[in-house]
């Protein structure tokens, strides 16, 4: 059951990003170059997600609960990293 919590987590951003690419034009109006989604869509993608949403919503400004939303956005991503140092540790 946690493995089937840990795919949905990992799939749920990255699927949501795909549809906006499809049938929106968001990406194109928040960034300025398909560099950042594609890493974002690797590396970072509930942070890609939140950014995308600032930038639409708010004037293309990052401020207020925009910008906590995208901190907590950072943490999160982050989160799934530092989770898999902190079990291989646990493990040996």
């Amino acid at each position: 059951m946690g493995c089937l919590i840990a795919i949905v987590a990992l799939a749920v951003p990255r699927v949501l990003m795909v549809l906006a690419l499809l049938l929106t034009d968001w990406f194109g109006r928040a960034f300025a170059t398909p560099l950042w989604p594609v890493l974002g869509f690797v590396f970072m993608p509930y942070t890609t997600l939140a950014y995308m949403a600032a930038m639409l919503n708010n004037n293309h400004a990052l401020s207020g609960g925009w910008l906590a939303l995208f901190i907590i956005a950072i943490v999160v991503d982050a989160g799934h990293w530092g989770g898999g140092v902190k079990y291989r540790q646990r493990n040996n």
